[in-house]
């Protein structure tokens, strides 16, 4: 039970004990208490659904495509900035550190050995070549030479030189711009995925237990406004 109905339910009670009891001090607090509680309540709930013949509700799934541009707004110019990514690539004025190893793990170096191959036929040394039994002379050489120039690659991308020039070269202007417009369309590929019932779920997740103790206190303030009300009568009678 949360904290919505456990109000409501107490408020009923003070109402129902108040008839039952003919105690008119009761009844008064119970009144204003439901009122109170019942109000924020449907306030709440009218954020997230539409109620029939209540106009504004359901503001939420209804301004589905505002909310939507509002999150897109905010994730570029609050988070997302030039200033920002430059900060993530150079945190603490530290060198850029990326390991590239996973990345050249992947890359086909083979086209490479084929080049270079290439390149051997066509020099001065093709017809010395051709003379050992020419280009597939060289295929047991292949799969030694992938591996030597990944293990290489791999310890230049490691070199302190070299994450320092990728580093700078990441912090230009037009590099900045074009990983920020990446991340845009990252983004907004994202947001064009979600649906009005996926955004009012989300909004709904993050404020909805904040805005329960709307109703608990709209009972509370409620219930005290029928307890004042009352004595100020009685006062005045």
């Amino acid at each position: 039970m949360n904290k919505s109905i456990l109000t409501n339910v107490v408020a009923l009670l003070l109402l129902i004990l108040g008839l039952v009891l003919e105690n008119m001090m009761v009844t008064t607090i119970g009144v204003f208490a439901l009122s109170g509680a019942v109000t924020n309540w449907l306030a709440v709930h009218m954020l997230f659904e539409k109620v029939p013949l209540l106009y504004g509700s359901g503001v939420i799934p209804s301004r589905f495509e505002e909310f939507k541009a509002g999150i897109r707004e905010l994730m570029m110019t609050q988070f997302f900035t030039e200033q920002n990514i430059a900060r993530f690539l150079n945190s603490d004025n530290q060198q850029l550190k990326i390991d590239l190893a996973p990345v050249l793990e992947k890359v086909d170096l083979e086209p490479t050995f084929d080049s270079l191959v290439e390149v051997i036929n066509a020099s001065s040394f093709g017809s010395m070549l051709g003379m050992f039994g020419g280009a597939e002379a060289l295929t047991p050489l292949k799969q030694p030479f992938v591996e030597k120039m990944k293990t290489s690659l791999i310890e230049i991308s490691r070199d302190e030189r070299f994450l320092e020039t990728l580093s700078n070269q990441l912090e230009q202007p037009n590099v900045m711009h074009d990983v920020q417009q990446k991340i845009e369309s990252i983004v907004e590929q994202r947001l064009n995925e979600l649906t009005p019932k996926m955004v009012k779920d989300i909004i709904q997740a993050m404020i909805k237990k904040h805005l329960g103790w709307l109703v608990v206190w709209g009972g509370v303030f409620g219930g005290l406004i029928g307890l004042v009300g009352l004595l100020a009568m009685n006062l005045a009678a």
